[in-house]
């Protein structure tokens, strides 16, 4: 692999693009404002909490490769944030999540109700946005990529059941779960940039490459009690997740071996003792090992479809967003 051996911080590579973020965090505050009391302090407490705004990241980057950044790419990065807060907001509601990022969820403080009809109402503001500006590309492309996320998660959720889930099936499930909106972030700050079609199409590429990658990365930490990102571990086994590192696992089992973790996870999933077996299992079967190299080999993936772009800052520094992605916390 190609990538840069050093190991890049998340504020290195937003100097590239720093100016574009600190305004784009008044077009984002401004987008969260609400008339209603209840919805604006949730978008202030939802703003206050943020995340590491990866997303927005990919948005202005991608941009920046092909052109400059404009009031389009404002809206494009606006927009995806606000789908991905919903998207999180939704996410808790499902899972009954009590916290997000170690805060507490929207659906913990004010109930599940709330919290849904919160999640509509941010999608509902993007969406507001791009029709208010005849950005009618941008919503297609977003509209699409709402469609995926939830055919994926459905999908996931049907396939759970059963603990059938194949390995060509799980990367059609993060592909659209997870990989389709950082692709969007990648298309549309292109095209707001006024990318040719090939170099639109080379930079989703990258990017639904870089989701998955990203998502396997998500993973492998939950198969680590000792890891560093901030998301704990085990939660993937307490729902019944079929992640990739179980796939490989209960794939290189015998039909005995694989019964038998079935079992445990169906009967005794959320216990502390049955995860740690599960996880040492899996590192016995070297399937933590299995899942590194297929992250690595979508991360090469997707750094060769950059090879249509011109070398510049931008360029870089989305190659190390990509790295970053798939080295983070670690």
């Amino acid at each position: 692999m190609h990538f840069i051996l050093k190991m890049t911080t998340i504020d290195d590579i937003k100097s590239a693009v720093s100016n574009e973020l600190q305004r784009f965090e008044a077009f984002y505050k401004d987008a969260l404002h609400s008339d209603n009391f209840l919805l604006d302090k949730i978008g202030r407490y939802t703003l206050k909490h943020k995340g590491k705004q990866l997303r927005p990241l990919f948005v202005f980057l991608s941009a920046k490769c092909f052109g400059e950044v404009n009031e389009s790419t404002y809206r494009a990065a606006t927009f995806i944030e606000l789908l991905h807060s919903a998207t999180l907001i939704h996410d808790d509601v499902v899972d009954d999540a009590a916290e997000r990022r170690g805060f507490a969820s929207i659906n913990a403080m004010y109930k599940n109700k709330i919290a849904v009809l919160a999640g509509d109402y941010l999608l509902s503001k993007g969406m507001m946005i791009a029709l208010e500006n005849r950005d009618y590309q941008m919503l297609d492309m977003i509209s699409e990529t709402v469609r995926n996320m939830s055919e994926g998660e459905i999908f996931q959720l049907e396939k759970a059941k059963k603990f059938d889930i194949s390995e060509e099936n799980y990367y059609q499930i993060i592909e659209k779960k997870t990989a389709a909106l950082i692709a969007s972030c990648c298309a549309i700050g292109a095209v707001s940039a006024g990318a040719t079609p090939e170099q639109v199409e080379a930079v989703r590429s990258f990017g639904i490459n870089a989701g998955i990658a990203f998502q396997i990365r998500d993973d492998i930490f939950d198969y680590q009690p000792f890891n560093h990102s901030g998301k704990g571990f085990g939660n993937d086994i307490r729902e019944h997740k079929m992640t990739l590192p179980l796939i490989h696992l209960l794939k290189n089992s015998s039909a005995i071996e694989r019964t038998l973790i079935i079992s445990k996870i169906r009967l005794s999933g959320k216990k502390n003792s049955t995860i740690n077996d599960i996880i040492s299992i899996a590192n016995e079967k070297n399937s933590l090992q299995y899942c590194e190299e297929k992250m690595n080999f979508f991360a090469q993936q997707a750094e060769n479809q950059l090879n249509i772009i011109v070398d510049s800052n931008a360029k870089e520094a989305l190659k190390k967003l990509l790295y970053y992605c798939i080295k983070r916390e670690i």
